[in-house]
């Protein structure tokens, strides 16, 4: 099958080109189950006849919400566009107010759950969703429909005609899934993708990473809901990579030991995670060992593609990599070749470290209204530059406005937000989807973010702050796990700062501190709230007199998403932590 056109020709083009034995695997207790292309395709049927006979129509919504990428994900997933139906993923870490109003907006008439927690969340609001038929469940859950039934319902294969006829009508442009955004603010917005969307990203993204079709393990954990992890499995289904889903963020580790991946997309946090574990092993060795891991990482900050260092440093390289990098390698299985970090802006210094170790990340940028790749890097062909978010794919038309706002036009823009046509009218105003980016694109055709446009702000002697690019700066420090930078309207940048409490504790019994062990305690103490004034002194420098932060405050509980700091992707929601800090606020303002 060249001519791929529907998402659901992607497991049809693996059959034909690959017929994996482990197309998809999931771990059920301790054990690896795989599942061969043809059995993927099989069950997507059956799952399909089973829908049609349940009555599912063409423009239906299916909602899925799963804590857990798994194997089922994927066949309801082809098993639902078959039918002409849409696609609705849902957040699992979102409210169950949230739940309720996806799933009224997007009228969705059957839910699939993957376990007892979300089942509970969502039957707390079910009485308060008047369209929703029935819910059913991957896991066994008491009292709770088990989605084999709908596979039960499909055995029978005297509808695939049915099904066949329903395939054969779907076109390109036809819609096939909705995607609410976690906003940083207000509803979630149902964002409408095309067939043609997501198949014309995967088909315009795939020449741009470096994969061995046919033979290569890809380790998949982000969430499946999101777009940016959902795209790029269907780039491994098109490649023949099998899909190795892990257990959870918690399992990572061991699970990048069973499966050894070669490929895996990351998100910036995980990959500061990792770092910082790597780096505080490096801090507990002694003598030789600890000069060496430091030299190794000295050298790794420095690192330049393409030998631009010379060939001393490519030369004391080649020694880090044996003796020192090796080491990082085997923790991630030992044979990863590609890392693809997408949803937020990545340090530099990390791109620097892990590519120089042998692990090059390649970061991309997209929105989930772009299906999500906009642009991204790519080491071949000096297609790859540290700081920026690669070249625009090729088909992708990006201007940047006057204001300095990244415009994207293509065939991967979104159809618009469903029963919204004010907001799509202003989103895709002029015929270029407004991105809310700012960013420049060098001479060389490289694209570089710089800001969110609504995140930027002014403080009251009228210099523009872009409090990204600080808080990004900031984060190098191990010594601050998440920040938020503050101050408009006001006469200088302030920020609030959540303490990376576990280095800290470490950093105080180093040097035979007493700082107490609450996270109140800590957030107290005078030698800590003196120690972090440094670091911010430090970085603070980068930057020009305006936009320096003059004044934090320590904040005692770790932001999360269930805590409400963060959006599920990890992004902080700004309006509620000036609102949750209030009184920190007025600690650094004064009162208004």
């Amino acid at each position: 099958m060249d001519n791929i056109t529907r998402l659901f020709d992607f497991p049809y083009h693996q059959l034909e080109k690959y017929n994996l034995s482990d197309a998809l695997v999931t771990k059920y207790g301790n054990e690896w189950i795989k599942t061969s292309t043809k059995e993927y395709l099989d069950k997507a049927n059956a799952f399909s006849r089973g829908l049609i006979r349940l009555g599912v129509n063409v423009n239906d919504k299916i909602a899925i919400i799963s804590s857990n990428n798994r194997t089922e994900w994927h066949i309801t997933d082809i098993g639902v566009l078959q039918t002409g139906a849409q696609n609705v993923p849902i957040y699992p870490t979102i409210s169950a107010e949230d739940y309720e109003y996806i799933l009224n907006h997007s009228d969705s008439s059957y839910c699939i759950v993957s376990d007892q927690e979300i089942y509970d969340k969502l039957n707390s609001v079910k009485h308060n969703i008047p369209n929703l038929k029935e819910i059913y469940s991957y896991n066994d859950i008491p009292g709770c429909k088990s989605w084999k039934e709908i596979l039960e319902l499909g055995k029978d294969e005297s509808n695939q005609n049915v099904v066949e006829e329903r395939k054969n009508n779907i076109t390109t442009n036809d819609l096939a899934t909705i995607i609410y955004t976690s906003g940083t603010t207000g509803r979630p917005k149902g964002v409408m993708l095309s067939h043609q969307n997501i198949v014309s990203d995967v088909l315009m993204s795939a020449p741009r990473v470096p994969l061995r079709a046919g033979d290569t393990r890809g380790l998949s954990f982000l969430p499946i809901c999101h777009i940016f992890e959902r795209m790029i499995t269907y780039i491994y289904q098109y490649y023949g990579i099998s899909i190795y889903f892990a257990e959870s963020i918690d399992k990572i580790s061991d699970n990048l030991k069973e499966v050894k991946p070669h490929v895996m997309s990351v998100v910036p946090r995980l990959l500061e995670k990792v770092y910082d574990k790597i780096y505080a092993k490096g801090a507990e060795l002694t003598g030789i060992k600890k000069r060496l891991f430091f030299w190794a990482t000295g050298l790794g900050i420095q690192y330049q593609p393409y030998e631009q260092n010379g060939w001393f440093y490519e030369f004391q390289l080649k020694i880090a990599r044996k003796l020192i990098f090796s080491k990082w390698q085997e923790g991630l299985g030992g044979e990863l070749e590609l890392l693809v970090s997408g949803s937020a802006a990545l340090q530099p210094r990390l791109t620097k470290v892990f590519t120089a170790a042998g692990i090059p990340v390649m970061e991309g940028y997209g929105l989930t209204e772009t299906s999500p790749v906009i642009s991204v890097n790519d080491m071949r062909n000096g297609g790859f530059r540290v700081g920026t978010v690669g070249k625009v794919l090729d088909g992708v038309e990006v201007k940047i406005a006057e204001d300095g706002e990244i415009l994207c036009k293509g065939p991967n823009v979104m159809l618009g937000y469903y029963k919204d046509e004010e907001q799509t009218k202003t989103a895709l105003e002029g015929g270029y989807f407004h991105t809310g980016d700012i960013g420049e694109i060098d001479t060389d055709g490289f694209l570089k973010i710089t800001d969110r446009k609504k995140e930027m702000f002014k403080t009251s002697g009228g210099k523009y702050v872009a409090p990204q690019l600080l808080e990004n700066t900031f984060k190098q420090s191990r010594f601050i796990d998440q920040i938020m930078v503050i101050g408009e309207g006001e006469k200088m940048p302030g920020a609030f700062i959540q303490l990376n409490f576990d280095f800290v504790k470490e950093w105080a019994t180093r040097n035979n501190l007493n700082i107490g062990t609450t996270n109140e305690e800590i957030c107290a103490n005078a030698e800590v709230i003196k120690r972090i004034q440094e670091e911010v002194d430090h970085y603070n420098e980068k930057f020009g007199n305006w936009e320096k932060v003059k004044r934090f405050e320590l904040t005692p509980d770790v932001w999360s998403i269930e805590g409400g700091h963060l959006t599920p992707t990890m992004k902080l929601k700004r309006k509620i932590i000036i609102e949750k800090y209030r009184a920190l606020y007025t600690k650094i303002y004064g009162v208004h």
